[in-house]
């Protein structure tokens, strides 16, 4: 009897460790989601397309720096082919009547409007190429850990007319290198704060608190119309 019932033990120990091993492993538990990787946008993505109002919320806020600012340090108004220059396209493309180029791009015969304070000229001299974020706020915002390269790219950026922009060289004087806060246009105010906030995301570039509060209280009287960015690689 002893046997039997050691042997009948044994039969039963058996079986368990069987249906043990067909069991099914329990499902691992999920991770809590990271919210800021959830915020994050997608790797490799380019392009974003915002309500303005949340563009400027998603603008990231830093303390700007100053510190070691040239304005040398972004080599601006590059050959662009056929004797022009970035200043000159940026004045081919935003003329209200279109120029002859002239040999050594010289232009002739065009207009232009500047929707900073409404001058208008067909003296193109007397315009200015204004960096819709300046220079020294670029420095200050990001661009001084920049390679020359790329400030070199971003001084001359041809590829979203917002960065660059044909306005009277009274009103880009007056606006000099301050940022929503301390200046805005006598006109088109929303368009300025728009292209403002575009031209920050497109290049990667912070707001101080400041700075976007002001961005912030602005946007709020202006349409919240979507806007669309296609984002740099800088570095």
């Amino acid at each position: 009897m002893s046997a039997l019932r050691t042997l009948l033990l044994g039969l039963v120990g058996l079986l368990a460790l069987g249906l043990l091993a067909i069991a099914p492993a329990a499902p691992a538990t999920a991770a809590s989601p990271d919210p800021a990787a959830a915020a994050a946008p997608a790797p490799g993505k380019t392009k974003v397309t915002q309500r303005l109002r949340a563009l400027i919320r998603a603008l990231p806020v830093h303390v700007e720096r100053r510190k070691g600012y040239d304005r040398d340090r972004f080599r601006h108004w590059i050959s662009q082919g056929g004797g022009c220059d970035t200043r000159d396209v940026v004045l081919i493309q935003e003329a209200v009547v279109a120029p002859t180029v002239e040999p050594g791009c010289d232009l002739e015969g065009g207009r232009w409007t500047s929707y900073y304070d409404g001058a208008s000229t067909s003296n193109p001299s007397t315009f200015d190429i204004d960096h819709m974020v300046p220079l020294a706020e670029a420095w200050d915002s990001g661009a001084h850990s920049w390679s020359d390269e790329t400030r070199e790219r971003y001084a001359n950026d041809l590829a979203d007319r917002r960065t660059l922009v044909a306005v009277s060289a009274s009103s880009n004087r007056s606006k000099s290198d301050q940022d929503p806060r301390e200046w805005l246009p006598a006109k088109r105010q929303c368009r300025y704060i728009r292209e403002w906030a575009a031209v920050k995301t497109r290049w990667s570039l912070t707001v101080d608190r400041r700075e976007k509060r002001a961005l912030r209280e602005r946007a709020a009287r202006c349409r919240n119309v979507r806007v669309v960015v296609r984002i740099v690689a800088v570095g």
